[in-house]
C-alpha cells in the first residue's frame, strides 16, 4: 500500500504548483460551471496517462524526430501567449465556448490536454519521478505502475475538488474581481511562455554559440 499512498500524496501536490492548468480550471469553473473545470481535469489526467506510459515503457516506440522537444516548446510558447493576451485584452468576464455537447467537451477537454502536454515540464517531472521510484525508493515494476495510477487518481480527485471548490465560491466573484482574475491568469500565461523561451530555448541557443 505504500507506493499507492505515496502516489496519491504526489498527485495531489502536482495540482498545487499554482501554473498555468492550476489557474485555468479556477477560472472555468468559476466563469462557466464545475463541469467545465472537470473537463479541464479529464484532459490533463489523459495527457498525464500518455506521459506515464512514455515514463515506464520508454519513448522507443515514438518516432525519432530531431529537436522534438524544441518543436514542442515553441508550439506551447505559441498556445501559451495566445491564451495569454485573450485574458488580458478580453472585454467581458466570460468565455466563449461551443454549444454543442460534443464541442463543449472537446472545447475543454483539449484546454487542459494542451496546457498540460505543450509544457515540456511536465514530462520531465513525470520521467523524473519513474526513475526516481525505480532507482533510489527501488520500487519494482508492479509498485512503479501502483504509484503512478495513483498519482494520476490523485490528481483527477484533487482538481475536480478544485473545480466544485470555485464554482461555490462564484456568488464572490463579482464582474470586477473575475476581470482581474482573468488578467492575473493572462499574466501567469505569458510568465510560463517567457520561461520556457528563456530555460528551453534561450539558453541552450546561447551555450551552443559561445561553444
Amino acid at each position: 500500500m505504500q507506493p499507492v499512498l505515496y502516489g496519491a500524496i504526489t498527485g495531489v501536490l502536482l495540482c498545487l504548483t499554482f501554473g498555468t492548468v492550476f489557474f485555468s480550471l479556477l477560472q472555468n469553473s468559476v466563469e462557466n460551471g464545475y463541469r467545465a473545470g472537470i473537463k479541464i481535469t479529464l484532459g490533463v489526467v489523459v495527457c498525464d496517462a500518455i506521459f506515464v506510459i512514455c515514463s515506464l515503457f520508454g519513448t522507443s516506440f515514438l518516432p525519432k524526430i530531431n529537436n522534438f522537444e524544441n518543436y514542442v516548446t515553441v508550439v506551447g510558447v505559441v498556445f501559451l501567449i495566445a491564451m495569454g493576451l485573450a485574458n488580458l485584452f478580453k472585454q467581458t468576464p466570460r468565455l466563449a465556448y461551443p454549444k454543442t455537447r460534443f464541442g463543449d467537451f472537446m472545447y475543454y477537454f483539449s484546454t487542459g490536454f494542451l496546457l498540460n502536454g505543450l509544457n515540456p515540464i511536465n514530462f520531465v517531472s513525470w520521467v523524473t519521478l519513474a526513475a526516481y521510484t525505480k532507482n533510489s525508493l527501488h520500487y519494482t515494476f508492479a509498485e512503479q505502475t501502483s504509484f503512478m495510477v495513483a498519482s494520476l487518481f490523485g490528481i483527477l480527485v484533487a482538481e475536480s475538488s478544485l473545480a466544485i471548490f470555485a464554482h461555490r465560491l462564484k456568488r464572490f466573484f463579482t464582474p470586477r474581481v473575475v476581470t482581474i482574475f482573468n488578467r492575473t491568469t493572462g499574466m501567469v500565461f505569458l510568465f510560463v511562455a517567457a520561461q520556457l523561451v528563456y530555460t528551453r530555448l534561450y539558453q541552450p541557443l546561447l551555450s551552443w554559440v559561445h561553444w
